[in-house]
């Protein structure tokens, strides 16, 4: 009976030709970021590089040392963030959109990112390594949602409008926080690190960091891909989901626990990179409807793809790499806008 409701507000399923030109896009678009930089590489040395390093191919080298370790130690572990990143917050961002019933949300509305960004700058104000500062930042993201979760808690339920409520609180606290921090902080080298770091870049991720990287968000991702047609329920909003005999409440911690986990471990190793979670969903609904079931997927692919794109750009405009929080925010507010203007507000 659930299944058969939902449906009947749904787009037809998206056809297999679609799908294959989302992969196509999207695995074209990691490959080219693989020989794509200030050193030239051939398409065809990358390709002999992956193959000996990875199916140990007998591949005899005739290329340089120091080619083959920036394909396999930079570029590679790079463009593999970098997919996870875009394809983690973009699928966050229609997951919450979805639960929240609002266009307008995006994975930080909980707190997540200003919790870990005071983690951040207090890992690199008291001149921790990089990993120290990784584990604070991560650590603080899930208490900024815990508090957020907690204080939006009455009488064992988490009403949608105290959450949001409550993620605008917590965020604001940790926002005076990080000023806190930056107006104490030494100008001539804390300040400009936690400028920097807050700005957001894929350059400090290296390969020992992909496992810790990669696993949480990619197991979290696995499990907003098998709750999706869950979405659909809760997206006709929370009292219509009840009446279907959903668990809203299981599914609303199941939710913002992974979102929070991908969230929080993308701030933690990559910094504050906004506007992908709002963006991509919009633009994935125009392409594939509504259906959470067509939309978590599209959005899991055109993420990874929109954000390698990006990340590209900043390692090839100038000589020193753009921030990438800079690039996400001026390409995505203006498409954006035109999203908000094609569809004339309607998302749903």
């Amino acid at each position: 009976m659930k299944k058969t409701d939902t449906n009947k507000i749904l787009e037809p399923t998206v056809s297999t030709k679609r799908w294959l030109l989302f992969i196509a896009i999207t695995f074209s678009i990691f490959f080219v970021s693989l020989f794509l930089g200030r050193m030239t590489i051939s398409p065809e040395t990358v390709l002999k590089i992956l193959g000996k390093n990875l199916l140990m191919l007998p591949i005899e080298p005739d290329w340089e040392q120091s080619i083959e370790i920036a394909v396999m130690r930079i570029r590679l572990p790079r463009a593999i963030i970098a997919s996870f990143v875009g394809a983690g917050l973009s699928m966050s961002g229609a997951a919450f959109q979805g639960m929240f019933h609002n266009p307008l949300v995006s994975p930080f509305i909980l707190g997540v990112s200003a919790g870990a960004s005071v983690g951040a700058a207090l890992g690199l104000v008291m001149e921790q390594p990089l990993v120290v500062v990784q584990i604070i930042s991560f650590c603080f993201g899930i208490l900024a949602v815990v508090l957020t979760y907690f204080t939006a808690r009455i009488y064992k339920t988490t009403p949608i409008l105290m959450l949001v409520l409550a993620g605008t609180v917590v965020s604001a606290f940790f926002q005076a926080m990080l000023s806190l921090i930056k107006f104490l902080a030494d100008t001539e080298d804390k300040l400009p690190a936690i400028t920097f770091w807050l700005m957001g870049s894929m350059g400090s991720v290296n390969i020992e960091d992909l496992l810790f990287a990669v696993l949480p968000m990619g197991i979290s991702m696995l499990v907003l891909f098998l709750v999706r047609w869950r979405l659909n329920v809760f997206s006709m909003g929370e009292q219509e989901a009840r009446s279907l005999g959903l668990n809203t409440e299981v599914l609303k911690i199941l939710i913002i626990v992974c979102t929070t986990l991908i969230t929080a471990t993308s701030v933690a190793f990559c910094g504050v990179i906004g506007w992908v979670g709002l963006v991509i969903p919009h633009l994935c609904r125009m392409l594939v409807g509504p259906d959470h079931k067509n939309l978590i997927p599209a959005t899991f692919l055109m993420g990874a793809a929109y954000l390698l794109v990006i990340d590209n750009l900043c390692r090839l405009l100038s000589a020193a790499e753009v921030p990438i929080g800079i690039l996400t925010a001026v390409i995505g507010a203006p498409i954006f806008a035109y999203l908000l203007r094609k569809t004339k507000g309607g998302w749903n």
